[in-house]
């Protein structure tokens, strides 16, 4: 059973142009069959004399644009966009012009935040920024405004839906903006920072085990009104705390699902080799990245319909393994016929979830 055989009419629901669409397909098939982004490790899967393959994908990196592709993933009828970042180490890249030193201060690397939607247990990644201590450097300037720029790429297709971030970005000037323009937000609270009510006086932060606590407009360092919601879960050494200026209540339930981002992560890691992503120039780390996530994406959607195919929604072993771990590590027992006709039916409802947004980018 060919696990790809259509994977063709995913990715050419995604790039325009019928020839790049199809390099982006053998690339895309290598990548996911060699488990890594190295150009090497998916020159050798790709049919064919592996240097001319090698040449291939990188003439394709010089025409194609996989970032704007990746757009298309964005979920018009998702719930809430969410963002983390996650440091990618490259120990041994002493020459490459955008790898920096990570938060240790010691090992090279660069970030990348990555923005997403939910789906499934898992997200669908649409949009990312590549930063390292080296680029902010050069440019003088700092993560914030990389931050910005992701957010505010997607501000047009965000509407009402909140932002939902970790409290590394928990910062006034973010929260500022945000405010500016209007955009809604859930953000894990660093409990660090400064809350006073209306009348000026510090309010203290503090929560039983097992209680919940709303307190409603409050200032954040004095100087933005936003709703706090804290929780103590028993078995955890400290509370949580998340702000918003959404209703508190609603932004708790919106931030205990940002998990499914992280998971998403473990995937990439885990099948496609997200550690190893490494180019010499910034410019084709990205568009190798934005295949991969374009990867884990069409993988994905395959991986669920097999799952919900495979076993009983409810079943033991439904709950116990994700879409991508059942297209990439399982062997469910689905005769060629009965899986062509899955394939071809996820193919559809991709298709048209990719149609309902490639008018808005």
């Amino acid at each position: 059973m060919n696990k790809f055989t259509h994977l063709s009419g995913f990715v050419e629901s995604l790039f325009d142009e019928k020839e790049i669409a199809e390099k982006a397909t053998e690339i895309i098939k290598g990548m996911i069959q060699a488990h890594s982004p190295r150009l090497s490790d998916i020159s050798r899967e790709m049919r064919g004399n592996e240097a001319g393959n090698y040449k291939k994908i990188q003439r394709f990196l010089e025409m194609a644009d996989p970032q704007q592709a990746l757009l298309r993933l964005f979920q018009s009828e998702a719930e809430f966009v969410i963002g983390d970042p996650t440091e990618i180490s490259r120990p041994h890249a002493k020459k490459t012009e955008y790898v920096g030193v990570l938060s240790d201060g010691e090992t090279r690397g660069y970030w990348t935040l990555l923005l997403a939607t939910p789906f499934h247990g898992r997200a669908i990644p649409c949009e990312f920024v590549s930063y390292s201590s080296k680029i902010i450097q050069q440019e003088a300037t700092s993560r914030n405004r990389y931050h910005f720029q992701a957010f505010f790429k997607l501000k047009e297709l965000l509407g009402d839906k909140p932002l939902v971030l970790d409290r590394e970005f928990s910062y006034l000037e973010l929260l500022e903006n945000l405010v500016t323009e209007e955009v809604n937000f859930v953000i894990r609270l660093n409990t660090r920072a400064s809350i006073f009510d209306q009348a000026g006086q510090p309010v203290t932060l503090s929560v039983a085990k097992g209680e919940t606590r709303i307190l409603n407009k409050v200032f954040y360092k004095g100087k933005v009104f936003v709703n706090l919601v804290g929780i103590w879960h028993k078995g955890f050494s400290e509370p949580m705390w998340v702000m918003t200026n959404l209703d508190a209540q609603q932004a708790l339930t919106i931030y205990l699902q940002r998990m499914k981002i992280e998971e998403a992560f473990r995937d990439m890691k885990r099948f496609f080799g997200l550690e190893k992503l490494m180019n010499k120039h910034r410019d084709q780390m990205e568009k190798m990245l934005a295949l991969l996530l374009i990867s884990y994406t069409i993988c994905l959607w395959l991986g669920e319909a097999l799952r919900s195919s495979a076993f009983s929604e409810g079943s033991r072993k439904y709950s116990l393994y994700s879409g991508i771990f059942v297209l990439l590590k399982l062997k469910p027992c689905l005769a060629p016929p009965q899986y062509s006709a899955l394939t071809l039916q996820s193919f559809a409802s991709f298709r048209s979830f990719v149609s309902n947004v490639r008018t808005l980018v």
